[in-house]
């Protein structure tokens, strides 16, 4: 693999010298049809050309990912957006809110040339978002097109939300990779879909009550639900099994805590469900990597971004269909 890495610092989008190099060439691989390790502020993904079978056909090889999964489409700004989905008032409101962001739409698919139909899983919707950060805004402005990017993991594990852990997941498989140092959000997307009332497929960082305090009451997922990516049954999930709502670890086990006290992975010691998020997946890797008897995790509450926590978690354990 021919790696070229950018490290901006964070919070000012600086890079190093040869940023605007390494934006190039990861911008020509995806050209060529070749794959590139892209952060993301949700987690770090696995990017390819969102037209090109070819390209989304060597992400499910690298990824050992199901073909009925369909994956998103990242574009630079809602006018991108509207060249490849249908957009109505909703759909527009809530772009204006929360885009650039962790915020993905599902739509009825506009050109089902610049998403194949690989991309899209077969269907007649296409996810799409645009990411916030800079790196990624930077590459997809180069590109020019939408870049499919699901989470730079083999299917079924942790997703990476830093450089190492995506390199060490998928690094072999790609032409180009883009360090842009920890992911600020840590979790997937929020998946909405506005088909006909709008359904929450996958809750994330923008909690269903910042998506209803713009369009209203939000349905939930029913028939649209394999039109989202991340709801396999076991999904984002280490070797040791997981436990969860668990107040004290037994012997051999891992335990990911939560609140006060003095715990190796902590995942907010103050309680803050937005840190937790951000370390939810690293903890997850860091303590599989111990090979625990099992990994224990504290109970965590269920209001706001606690949703889209205790979601991941209990896919991880495998309680999800």
């Amino acid at each position: 693999m021919e790696e070229h890495r950018s490290n901006p610092g964070r919070g000012e989008g600086q890079r190093q010298p040869d940023g605007d190099a390494a934006l190039d060439a990861a911008a020509q691989a995806l050209r060529e049809g070749r794959l590139v390790i892209l952060p993301t502020e949700t987690v770090y993904g696995l990017a390819g050309d969102a037209g090109s079978a070819d390209a989304v056909a060597a992400i499910f090889e690298a990824k050992g990912r199901p073909s009925f999964n369909p994956l998103i489409s990242h574009v630079a700004d809602l006018a991108a957006a509207e060249k490849i989905a249908v957009f109505d008032a909703r759909a527009r409101a809530l772009a204006k809110a929360f885009w650039p962001g962790p915020l993905t739409l599902v739509l009825p698919v506009a050109d089902t040339d610049a998403v194949s139909d690989l991309a899209r899983a077969g269907l007649d919707t296409v996810a799409v978002r645009a990411p916030a950060h800079p790196l990624a805004r930077a590459l997809l402005a180069r590109f020019g097109g939408p870049v499919v990017a699901p989470s730079a993991n083999r299917s079924g594990r942790p997703s990476p939300t830093n450089y190492a852990d995506a390199m060490e997941e998928t690094g072999d498989k790609v032409a180009a990779a883009l360090d842009g140092g920890p992911c600020e959000v840590g979790l997937e997307s929020t998946v909405v879909a506005l088909l006909d009332q709008p359904r929450l497929l996958r809750p994330g960082s923008v909690t269903r009550e910042e998506i209803e305090a713009v369009i209203g009451p939000l349905a939930e997922a029913q028939a649209d639900a394999k039109r989202s990516p991340g709801r396999l049954a076991r999904h984002y999930s280490p070797k040791a099994p997981v436990r969860l709502n668990v107040a004290a670890p037994e012997p051999g086990e891992a335990y990911l805590a939560f609140g006060p006290g003095e715990h190796r992975w902590n995942l907010s010691p103050t309680g803050d469900l937005r840190e937790a998020a951000s370390r939810l997946f690293a903890y997850l890797r860091d303590a599989d990597r111990t090979t625990p008897a099992a990994i224990a995790v504290a109970p965590i509450p269920h209001e706001g971004l606690g949703e889209a926590i205790n979601d991941r978690l209990k896919r991880a354990a495998g309680f999800v269909g």
